[in-house]
């Protein structure tokens, strides 16, 4: 098997393992060499627990690996200050992995914010928040 059909494999792999369940440090350093990445998943699940994301597009070069996403999940959990809703949240998000020696090194976002502030009722400035 190619190295980019293994870096696929990989990213399908760490997906199926966090989708609909808890997201712990243990079970992502098991993927993830990039403590900023593990922190920001963390964090996300605090919101959303156990939140999916389905894998719609993925394609790869080099060590990197470029995956097209929609993620849904219930908003359980404080949000740049807001409270939660109990709603589902669904937005799709476009995220690049860099990939090296089968952990996650370097992670690049692109995520639709102004849907998941539209979802959980944000209007105007939100109160000031540390994330």
């Amino acid at each position: 098997m190619s190295q980019l059909k293994k870096n696929k494999a990989f990213i399908i792999e760490y997906f199926n393992a966090l989708s609909g369940q808890e997201k712990t440090r243990e079970k992502l350093e098991k993927y993830c060499a990039d403590p900023r990445l593990i922190n920001y998943v963390m964090f996300i699940d605090s919101v959303f627990p156990k939140y999916e994301v389905y894998v719609e597009e993925l394609l790869a070069e080099d060590d990197k690996v470029i995956v097209r996403v929609r993620f849904r999940g219930m908003h359980e959990g404080e949000l740049m200050g807001f409270p939660p809703t109990h709603k589902w949240v669904e937005y799709p998000f476009v995220v690049r992995y860099q990939i090296m020696n089968n952990k996650i090194v370097h992670s690049w976002v692109i995520a639709d914010n102004l849907v998941l502030a539209e979802a959980v009722g944000m209007k105007g400035i939100p109160p000031k928040t540390k994330i």
